[in-house]
């Protein structure tokens, strides 16, 4: 399952990067999915929303609805 979570991450990539910013994998750990947003997107006040309502959505329904994305410090 991680490996189809690197590819959709990876389709995901052009957004982000398309307004400045960037996310990096960081790791899974059962299904839960552990980003760092960088660049425009690390500072932003919509971050939270990028990873809950726009990745992790994309992931429920391209990869499992069981993923869960959580920010990595």
């Amino acid at each position: 399952m991680e490996e189809q979570v690197k590819e959709v991450l990876e389709e995901l990539r052009v957004s982000l990067q398309a307004d400045g910013g960037d996310l990096e994998f960081v790791k899974m750990e059962h299904n839960t999915v552990f980003l760092r947003l960088t660049g425009a997107c690390a500072g932003c006040p919509f971050s939270q929303m990028t990873l809950k309502d726009g990745i992790e959505r994309v992931l429920k329904s391209k990869v499992s609805e069981d993923i869960i994305v959580e920010r990595a410090e």
